[in-house]
């Protein structure tokens, strides 16, 4: 028997037919749905959200963040308390950050001694100035004007006024100092001892500081810059050594004379 066997090459080929496909439903798989959209529906949307944003500020943000708690409900929930304890910490940080800006500044100052040298010679020029606007001449007055001789007035004679007592001194000392150089002197005296004192620059200028210490104890009495002179009564605070320190902050010499007198035991000088 011979074996046959199907030849596809040789079958005959169905024609292709053109199949109509309905278009897809509104329901389809795959396919996007728009939404539809009002006016009215966009406001009530955006009033909505701003409603709910305006709640959790004032419910939940301001209490946390800066202990505001208008409504009370923040407290309650410990959000204030959290608030304020924010804001305590946020003003202790600026203190700080102030303190130390301070800080970081005179330590510059300190550190540069360009600048030092600078506000010393700054310092040491108006001195000088100063010196110098007390020594000018004072302006001479005009005279007065001549009156004829039958126009004048018989003139009483004059009565001699007494002579003023000259001032008896119990210590009297006298220094010179460089420039830049520094002196101090004191007197031992008991809690409410009065001392009468004057010290004169010699013309020129004298920063001081007029102090005491004793016991434990520190009180500055008055300081100043560029002082010619000075005289006054130095009541102590407190028992111990009350006095002045002086440096001469010029850029020329300077004698300086101090006389004192008054409740004092003794005066301790260089």
């Amino acid at each position: 028997m011979q074996d046959q066997r199907y030849d596809a090459t040789g079958a005959p080929i169905p024609p292709l037919r053109a199949e109509r496909q309905s278009a897809p439903g509104p329901h389809a798989a795959g396919h996007i749905h728009g939404v539809e959209t009002t006016s009215g529906g966009l406001i009530r949307a955006t009033l909505g959200s701003a409603v709910a944003a305006g709640a959790i500020l004032v419910l939940f943000w301001l209490p946390a963040e800066y202990g505001v708690d208008p409504t009370g409900l923040g407290r309650v929930m410990g959000l204030t308390q959290m608030g304020e304890i924010k804001q305590g910490l946020y003003a202790e940080a600026a203190r700080e950050d102030v303190v130390l800006a301070a800080q970081t500044a005179a330590a510059r100052v300190s550190a540069d001694p360009a600048l030092v040298a600078r506000l010393d010679a700054i310092e040491a020029q108006l001195a000088g100035i100063a010196v110098l606007l007390r020594a000018s001449p004072s302006p001479t007055p005009a005279p007065a004007p001549s009156v004829a001789p039958e126009a004048r007035a018989p003139a009483a004679a004059p009565t001699p006024a007494p002579a003023p007592a000259a001032p008896t001194w119990r210590d009297e000392v006298s220094y010179t100092l460089a420039p830049t150089e520094g002196i101090e002197i004191k007197l031992a005296m008991t809690k409410g001892a009065v001392a009468e004192f004057q010290w004169t620059a010699g013309g020129a200028v004298l920063n001081y500081d007029t102090h005491g210490d004793g016991g434990g104890q520190r009180i500055s009495y008055e300081k100043g810059r560029g002082v010619p002179e000075q005289e006054g009564k130095l009541v102590a605070a407190f028992t111990g050594n009350h006095g002045w320190f002086w440096r001469n902050r010029t850029n020329a010499p300077v004698t300086f004379t101090l006389r004192t007198r008054g409740d004092y035991s003794k005066m301790i000088a260089p």
